[in-house]
């Protein structure tokens, strides 16, 4: 059975979808539902620990529910340590193939687990914030969050 939980972060309402042993979604603009488990529960104390500033790794269980090749991605997004970003190129050449670059940030943008898997910390070979789920402002607020950008250090450009 899915249990599904609202979570109220500083970038919005967010739902949070778990099997009994994984934490298989995370949703931007979705409707408030509250039929938690224990990893919903887990996954929300995760986040107010994050959003507070006392979490940089996440625990909770992830379900990887994709290609073998999205899922190389969503893990080598995992190896991207709290605070530091890399750009669509360098997430190529760790993937073993510079080549990649498209099919990776298409991986990218599949990321159903986002904040847990970082998507956020990937951005242009410029410097410039690309692509994002949650949107651009989130993508900002989080990187802001992480004390990867100050001020208006990023351009966004859509």
């Amino acid at each position: 059975m899915i249990a599904t939980a609202s979570y109220e972060s500083p970038i919005g309402s967010l739902t949070i979808s778990a099997d009994d042993q994984f934490l298989l979604s995370v949703s931007f603009h979705a409707p408030k539902v509250d039929q938690p488990n224990e990893i919903t529960r887990y996954a929300s104390r995760e986040l107010d620990a994050y959003f507070s500033g006392k979490l940089k790794t996440f625990t909770t269980p992830l379900k990887y529910d994709g290609t073998e090749f999205q899922n190389r991605v969503w893990r080598a997004l995992n190896d991207i340590p709290y605070g530091q970003t890399i750009s669509y190129s360098e997430l190529a050449v760790r993937l073993g193939d510079i080549k990649c670059i498209r099919a990776a940030g298409t991986a990218n943008g599949k990321n159903q687990l986002p904040i847990f898997i970082p998507c956020h910390r990937v951005i242009g070979k410029n410097g410039n914030l690309v692509g994002f789920a949650g949107g651009l402002e989130r993508k900002r607020w989080l990187l802001k969050h992480e004390g990867v950008i100050r001020g208006e250090q990023i351009e966004i450009f859509a």
